[in-house]
């Protein structure tokens, strides 16, 4: 194609001048077509090249693309296996973690049990002793009773002895004090009290009210008495009187006994109180029940009170009951005298006591087991 667009080869050999024949055009004219038509060219050439080029870049980009739309899905594959390949490792941390926890735990009570197994008898006597004071200590709060700490101080002092080790022989001493002081405290029975009460409750509809005009049976039993002593003796003096013939001296005892019954009769017809609430001698009949009632309830709140070592609440109680018993029963009648005394038997006892603790023998426990 560039042969082509040469200029043909000149010539030496001239044309053969025609007079006639119009004159060439200039030279350089033909310079400057021939330059424009070689620049012609090259542009064409250049974008030619220029448009193979783009279509190259084209391909280029499209293929690139196309790999990149290829990495981008293979990057979300990859980055769905990362997720769950950091779910499943999360999971397995966990389950790690809980494994750890409890290997830590076994060991934990491994070494436990090695450090109990590792303890020699003296410190796991010890450790007996003590726990079973401390159970005493708090069965004794509880009960309000001594017996429990007494029976441990007994059982250790016994366990000590056949254990026959001569450093715990403080611990022996101070358990031997500690028991000596727990014995001399009083502790409060109260069993006994509530059986008290108990008794006081059953004879309240027994006592004789104020109200209620009752004879005296306390001067009517002393009578017999007397009539028994006088018949015994008129019986030992019967032989001799028999043997003297003092019959008259039989009629006379006779007569004596009659006289007494029936002054004692007489007497018990006529009764002189001195009543200090005249409120008690006006109670209706129908009002003497709900007293009695009001009575009980005052005991059995009493004896609850006793029973769940509320000692105010039970003294307050037996007070109410005091001065009722005070106030409208016949304090003349044996049985309200009785009743009285085993109230005040139970107000005098029914105090707040307080345990005394085995500090002795804890504190020695505690040097016995420092000193190993």
């Amino acid at each position: 194609m560039s042969e082509n667009l040469l200029p043909p080869p000149e010539t030496n050999q001239a044309p053969p001048a025609s007079p006639a024949a119009p004159a060439a055009p200039p030279r350089g004219m033909a310079v400057v077509a021939g330059v424009l038509l070689v620049a012609s060219v090259v542009a064409l050439a250049l974008a030619w090249r220029a448009d193979q080029r783009v279509g190259s870049l084209e391909q280029e980009l499209v293929r690139r693309q196309q790999d990149s739309a290829k990495q981008a899905v293979e990057a979300q594959m990859l980055a769905k296996q990362a997720n769950e390949g950091m779910g499943a490792a999360a999971a397995k941390v966990a389950l790690l973690e809980a494994r750890v926890a409890e290997v830590a735990l076994q060991r934990t009570q491994l070494e436990d049990l090695i450090q109990s197994l590792s303890r020699s008898r003296d410190e796991n006597l010890l450790v007996d002793i003590e726990a079973a004071l401390r159970m005493a200590i708090q069965q004794g709060a509880i009960t309000g009773s001594t017996e429990p700490l007494v029976l441990v101080l007994r059982q250790s002092d016994e366990r000590l002895a056949r254990y026959s080790q001569p450093r715990l022989e403080g611990v022996r001493r101070a358990i031997a004090r500690d028991l000596d002081r727990v014995k001399s405290a009083g502790a409060l029975d109260i069993a006994s009290l509530t059986i008290k009460l108990d008794e006081t409750m059953r004879m309240v509809d027994e006592l004789p009210l104020l109200a209620t005009a009752e004879p005296r049976r306390e001067p009517a039993r002393a009578a017999p008495a007397a009539v028994r002593a006088a018949s015994a003796a008129s019986a030992a003096s019967a032989p001799s009187a028999a043997a003297d013939g003092l019959w008259p001296a039989a009629w006379s005892d006779t007569w004596n006994r009659l006289t007494a019954s029936v002054w004692n009769e007489v007497r018990s017809l006529v009764r002189v109180t001195r009543i200090e609430h005249p409120d008690a001698a006006l109670l209706a009949p129908e009002q003497a029940y709900f007293v009695r009632e009001n009575l009980k309830l005052r005991l059995l709140n009493a004896r609850l009170a006793l029973l769940s070592r509320q000692f105010p609440t039970a003294q307050a109680d037996l007070q109410s009951a005091q001065q009722a018993l005070e106030r409208y029963f016949d304090r003349g009648s044996r049985r309200t005298t009785a009743a009285l005394e085993l109230l005040r038997q139970v107000s005098l006892q029914a105090r707040q006591t307080t345990l005394p603790r085995p500090d002795d023998t804890l504190a020695a426990l505690a040097t016995a087991a420092a000193g190993r």
